[in-house]
């Protein structure tokens, strides 16, 4: 396996940009646990196997619970995550796959169950900004290691 590219050398304006993001996204509050599941579901939607590794990693880091790291991938078939982090989890599927039907009325209203209309936007700015990753990681040929 080779790297295509270095992102981060080759423009250092973008990866800034990008850290800027992470950085918003952090002031506004999103729990720390619920970030990662998204940043975890959104890189096994997208095959990103570099930013899988990582946030697997950070959230093990954090304590997390085996189980529901390793079960990520069927939320709906297991007990393991709240009714907030389902909705947030059922959203995060279909921004990062808007393909197929875009965002549903029901899933929208889903998070707004549990969630305000700024926390909704953070969410969706942290969807936004862990596929805007994947697509570096895989366009650029990233793999677990690399750095």
């Amino acid at each position: 396996m080779q790297v295509r590219l270095d992102h981060y050398k080759a423009n250092p304006g973008v990866y800034k940009m990008m850290l800027q993001m992470e950085q918003l996204i952090k002031e506004q509050e999103l729990d720390p646990v619920l970030y990662e599941l998204i940043k975890i579901r959104a890189s096994q939607l997208n095959r990103c196997a570099f930013c899988l590794d990582k946030h697997i990693r950070d959230l093990r880091k954090m304590g997390e619970r085996e189980e529901r790291i390793a079960l990520l991938s069927v939320w709906r078939e297991t007990p393991y995550y709240t009714d907030a982090e389902r909705a947030v989890l059922h959203l995060t599927e279909v921004v990062t796959d808007l393909t197929h039907q875009g965002v549903p009325q029901d899933v929208y209203d889903a998070v707004l169950e549990h969630y305000d209309e700024q926390q909704f936007m953070t969410i969706l700015t942290a969807i936004n900004a862990i596929n805007c990753w994947n697509r570096i990681g895989v366009a650029t040929g990233m793999f677990p290691g690399c750095r």
